[in-house]
């Protein structure tokens, strides 16, 4: 029986275990893969106060390195559903079934899938979802990113360091990234643009993508380049299908909470990414865990008297 139990070790749940072991608590942080959550994903973080620059992973080990000296116990397993038993709290994995007086929920999101033909077909050949995974996969080839925002501008000014050229193709006629970020890929000399376009079909033959079909929406016109590599940031879904039960989600899936980070199940809070919320950034999901944890310590003393 744990004290809290905390499912994902990003940014938010890193930080909720050390806040929630340094009041005491028996907390088990329970991961599918490796700690850092989409930090991993990123190669340079220029906004996390107290660095100018520090890379994703990097980031990711110091966040990790004091939980073991606070008793953190590190479990792994792919949730598969949260119940809630009077008081008791299980969450059950393919493996196993763990018990918690309370839970927080840190899955956070992960990249949504474009829906065009061809996407499935050539994933891991050719077409990714992470620049730093596999950017140095494509040396000397003509690149294409989807999307508009922070990650997909950001994610094509990573990939230049690779590849010969790189074309961000994006449905509207302006970019979402901050402003900051747009600069300096306007004026890198290696990324060109495609407004008001989307993706038609992405085409290869058997081993890896040739060339990709773009439909301009104001005139309808479909036409086809020739690109190695496809890079996809067109938005986020959260992980949030092992809660499903619970009915603390909205319409699209991401956990509702109060500023507390409470749910509308007692004992069962949500923080990061997973979370209904405007901003999904580090510095946002730390703030999250810190508060989570906090109140799972609350609740937990009053829960006992």
């Amino acid at each position: 029986m744990y004290d809290t139990l905390i499912i994902g070790s990003g940014p938010a749940g890193m930080t909720a275990a050390l806040y929630a072991s340094r009041s005491n608590l028996k907390v088990g942080l329970l991961e599918r893969g490796i700690y850092g959550g989409q930090m991993n994903n990123t190669a340079d973080i220029e906004n996390y106060p107290g660095y100018e620059l520090i890379s994703g992973p990097e980031l990711a080990e110091k966040m990790y390195e004091p939980l073991e000296k606070f008793g953190v116990e590190h479990l792994f397993g792919q949730v598969v559903e949260v119940q809630v038993e009077g008081s008791v709290k299980k969450v059950i994995t393919e493996d196993d079934t763990f018990e918690a007086k309370t839970v927080i929920l840190a899955m956070g999101a992960q990249h949504r899938p474009l829906g065009a033909p061809g996407e499935a077909e050539f994933n891991s050949r050719g077409v990714s979802y992470c620049a730093v995974c596999d950017g140095a996969f494509f040396r000397n080839q003509d690149l294409l990113v989807v999307g508009g925002g922070d990650s997909a501008v950001e994610e094509a000014i990573f990939l230049t360091q690779f590849a010969n050229s790189v074309t961000i193709v994006h449905r509207r006629d302006e970019l979402r990234a901050q402003k900051i970020i747009q600069d300096r890929a306007f004026a890198n000399e290696k990324i060109t643009f495609l407004w008001d376009s989307v993706v038609e079909e992405i085409k290869g033959d058997e081993r890896k993508v040739q060339s990709v079909n773009i439909r301009n929406l104001k005139t309808g016109e479909v036409t086809e380049h020739a690109f190695g590599g496809v890079f996809i940031y067109v938005g986020l879904d959260p992980m949030s299908e092992a809660v499903a039960n619970l009915g603390i989600t909205d319409e699209h899936g991401w956990v509702v909470t109060n500023e507390l980070m409470e749910t509308n199940q007692p004992g069962i809070f949500a923080i990061g990414d997973l979370r209904q919320k405007q901003l999904r950034q580090i510095t946002t999901a730390v703030g999250d865990g810190a508060t989570a944890a906090q109140q799972a310590y609350h609740y937990i003393t009053e829960l006992e008297g």
